[in-house]
């Protein structure tokens, strides 16, 4: 029986790897090229960055709940957090592409929103310029590096593969938390500089 649950869990995994690496690649790229991309005009989105930061809130809480729920055994309580985790870092994902593609990007320390920064705004900034771009980058990019992480963790859990799931989440786990919180602090330093 052990032999044939085995089984199923290779061939769901191997049945769902393609999808995983397709996703990994198209998601990042897509995102990319909408930055390229002109301009959707006439609609206003601007109300979504704080919701999107929310959003990236309540996903740091729910890994954390879900850790804290499979330490304590509650397998079907760490499950839901994790599904729910997903959930709402793919809203997260639909509200930034919404924003970006109906609306400029902003500028660290643009105060008077004209899109470029003054000698004088570039002076204010000070050390706070090398600091927010310091955590957008590594936002960014661990941000890309989480997608198949995330997808082939949850799939080795979804899969029954436990002790797969073990080792790929205590990978997960702490670079997904890390983009969570990063994501909410981008926002909070970018915030008063929204047009």
């Amino acid at each position: 029986m052990a032999k044939q649950t085995n089984n199923n869990t290779s061939n769901l995994e191997k049945k769902f790897r393609p999808l995983v690496i397709i996703l990994s690649i198209v998601i990042p790229v897509v995102v990319a090229l909408l930055f390229s991309m002109p301009k959707v005009e006439g609609i206003d989105l601007s109300f979504l960055p704080p919701i999107y930061a929310t959003i990236n809130g309540i996903t740091a809480i729910l890994l954390v709940a879900a850790i804290i729920s499979i330490k304590k055994g509650n397998r079907l309580r760490h499950q839901r957090f994790m599904l729910t985790a997903v959930l709402c870092s793919l809203l997260f994902l639909v509200g930034y592409v919404a924003y970006h593609l109906t609306s400029d990007t902003t500028l660290f320390g643009d105060l008077n929103h004209d899109g470029s920064l003054s000698k004088a705004e570039r002076a204010r900034l000070g050390i706070g310029a090398y600091v927010y771009y310091l955590l957008l980058a590594s936002h960014i990019i661990l941000s890309i590096g989480v997608i198949p992480l995330v997808m082939i963790t949850y799939l080795k859990g979804w899969a029954n593969n436990l002790i797969s799931h073990r080792k790929w989440g205590k990978v997960t786990f702490p670079i997904w938390l890390y983009v969570a919180i990063s994501g909410v602090v981008v926002y909070v330093m970018i915030s008063p500089y929204y047009g």
